[in-house]
């Protein structure tokens, strides 16, 4: 079984213990990605407030998040 299933039967599992591990793991993947994405775009002449518009944070908060 991968990764992916094993997450993804976690995160619908009963057992407390086991999904709130899965909303762990799922919350460092986002924070992975979204980092990953924001430099694509800052890269690619971004501005933060375009980051943040869509992201649907404050420009501050964005720009303080991957500054």
């Amino acid at each position: 079984m991968n990764d992916d299933m094993k997450l993804t039967e976690a995160a619908a599992s009963t057992n407390p213990a086991q999904g709130l591990a899965a909303v762990r793991a799922l919350r460092v993947l986002a924070d992975r990605l979204e980092d990953v994405q924001v430099r694509n775009a800052r890269e690619r002449g971004w501005s933060w407030q375009a980051i943040a518009d869509v992201l649907q944070v404050s420009r501050q908060a964005v720009h303080q998040k991957h500054s």
